[in-house]
């Protein structure tokens, strides 16, 4: 069975950095492409950065420049390195594994 588990949430001033892990277990991580997406209240869920196999990654404009999404495969682990945080960065963060595995989400609250 495959489980995405998603940490390093937290609430953080604006301007500050959060690092989110994902760790997947029971899938072959190493071969999927993954991603990032977020949700805030009364939204859908984006997708707002993506890694393939290879370590190609893509952004949306909104995080571009400020995020960085990384890979461990070895530690079957995807990682968002979220610099320059905004407020309106705040959302729940999910991450996804192809083609439709989810992690629960962690809270990224950005404050003033």
């Amino acid at each position: 069975q495959v489980q995405l588990m998603e940490s390093g949430g937290g609430l953080v001033q604006a301007g500050g950095s959060l690092r989110l892990s994902c760790r997947v277990s029971g899938g072959i991580f190493r071969d999927n492409a993954m991603s990032w997406f977020r949700q805030a209240p009364g939204a859908e869920r984006d997708v707002i950065a993506r890694i393939g196999r290879t370590g190609h990654a893509q952004y949306d404009d909104s995080v571009k420049g400020r995020f960085t999404i990384s890979r461990d495969n070895a530690r079957n682990t995807l990682y968002l390195q979220m610099n320059n945080l905004k407020v309106e960065d705040t959302a729940v963060y999910y991450c996804n594994m192809d083609p439709f595995y989810w992690g629960q989400g962690t809270q990224v609250t950005v404050s003033s």
